[in-house]
């Protein structure tokens, strides 16, 4: 028989005893606290990660600056006219005592009392203004190099390392030989040269003729691969009308260098063929019975009018003193230049005067401008030429010649001239006529007139 009541047995309730839950509580708090721990690193790591960059870049743009600020500053500049080189160092800042300092530092070296207008100087100074170097370039060859040693200055002339290529230039002229010259892929100072070497014979201004043609061997230049300028010409070539005109590159007596025809005759004259290189036609003639424009009656005109535009530069046709350069009545601004076997000759109506009374001026020398001064119908050159108180017809005078190769030289000559007409007649189109120009060089060969 059973009893009423619950049995010994009978399952207990599923519900926790308070410690349990306060264990599970205990857990949750511990991992809540270590997951806020760790975001709180990482956020304090991409707090100072920004500030970090946020600096770093700071001093990167810094930097620059800071390196800029200690940099030395380099400048080049020309030496303008008229100016001495203390002069031109006090307008570039540099002050009076360092100026004077390296003036007399670099004298024994060279002297810069010397520079030229137009020529580059280089400036290097400190960030805070200091002269630290300078470069001065006296010639196409040669700079002067000038560094700060704290207690002074010190200088040398080094070479400019020009790397030389000898080349052929041949061409024919349809406008001028300037154009001509162009045409042929080169520059106009070339063609100058060119001019130079013949002027004594040829007025490049009147004498050119359509289907004129030359040829050259001449030096190039370069400065670590770019052209810088040209050299000597070595051996030239210019034919006109018949005439053909022949120049080769020697000494002279004394061992300058000089042109000469293949005959050994000197190149270079007493005077040369015209005061003015190119582009001046002859507007009038010498003549002892002339109608004047202005004046409107006959009267001599004693020597040649070129007609040039106002400013054309004038040359001296000879070595001389000038003896008048100012105003002449009607002649407006003139120059009178006294040369030697009692030569003198005129430059009239000029529009500037660049030489004094009483300079020496030398053969082919800039001297003026040309101009309309005085009683003139136009911008022209008036070019006159008296022997000893003569006038003279320029264009008919008969000019003494310079020194021919020494008889001791003309061996060492002879070699130069077959090597000089050899290279011009391999530049010649035409293979006839490189045939009979290496067959050229003798006595008497080269010169038309």
């Amino acid at each position: 028989m059973s009893l009423a009541g619950s049995s010994p047995n009978q399952p207990q309730s599923n519900s926790q005893s308070p410690p349990s839950r306060r264990r599970l509580l205990l857990c949750c708090l511990l991992t809540l606290a270590a997951g806020g721990w760790v975001l709180g690193r990482i956020l304090h790591r991409r707090l100072v990660s920004r500030e970090t960059l946020a600096y770093e870049s700071s001093l990167a743009a810094y930097d620059p600056v800071r390196i800029a600020a200690q940099r030395p500053v380099y400048e080049e500049k020309a030496v303008p006219a008229r100016t001495t080189f203390s002069q031109f160092l006090a307008a570039q800042g540099i002050d009076a005592k360092t100026s004077a300092e390296l003036v007399s530092d670099v004298r024994p070296v060279y002297d810069l009392g010397r520079v030229r207008a137009g020529n580059k100087v280089g400036i290097l100074r400190s960030a805070q203004g200091d002269l630290r170097a300078l470069s001065y370039q006296i010639d196409p060859d040669r700079v002067l190099k000038v560094s700060s040693t704290g207690s002074g200055f010190e200088a040398t002339i080094v070479k400019v390392p020009y790397t030389i290529t000898t080349v052929g230039v041949s061409g024919q002229v349809q406008d001028s030989l300037i154009q001509a010259v162009e045409n042929a892929g080169e520059h106009d100072q070339l063609a100058l040269n060119f001019a130079d070497i013949f002027g004594w014979d040829i007025d490049f201004s009147t004498d050119t003729r359509q289907g004129d043609s030359f040829e050259m061997v001449v030096e190039k230049r370069f400065l670590y691969g770019k052209f810088q300028d040209y050299g000597r010409i070595l051996a030239a070539e210019y034919r006109s009308g018949g005439h053909t005109y022949q120049a080769v590159l020697f000494h002279d007596p004394e061992g300058r260098p000089a042109y000469y025809a293949p005959s050994g005759k000197s190149m270079k004259k007493a005077f040369l063929r015209s005061p003015l290189r190119f582009a001046a036609r002859i507007t009038s003639r010498f003549s002892y019975h002339r109608f004047h424009p202005i004046l409107k009656r006959y009267r001599p005109h004693l020597g040649i009018d070129y007609g040039a535009p106002v400013g054309s530069a004038v040359q001296t046709v000879a070595d001389g003193r000038v003896v008048r350069a100012g105003w002449a009545g009607e002649g407006g601004r003139e120059i009178k230049i006294r040369h030697a076997m009692g030569y003198e000759t005129y430059y009239l109506h000029l529009s500037r005067i660049l030489v004094r009374v009483g300079q020496f001026v030398h053969q082919g020398q800039l001297i003026a401008r040309t101009g309309e001064t005085g009683l003139a119908t136009g911008p022209h050159l008036d070019f006159r030429i008296t022997q000893h108180g003569r006038f003279r017809n320029f264009l008919a005078l008969n000019l003494p010649p310079a020194e021919s190769v020494a008889k001791r030289d003309m061996p060492e000559f002879e070699a130069t001239r077959a090597k000089s007409l050899h290279q011009l007649a391999s530049l010649r189109p035409n293979p006839a006529e490189k045939t009979q120009q290496a067959s050229m060089g003798g006595p008497g060969s080269g010169q038309g007139k």
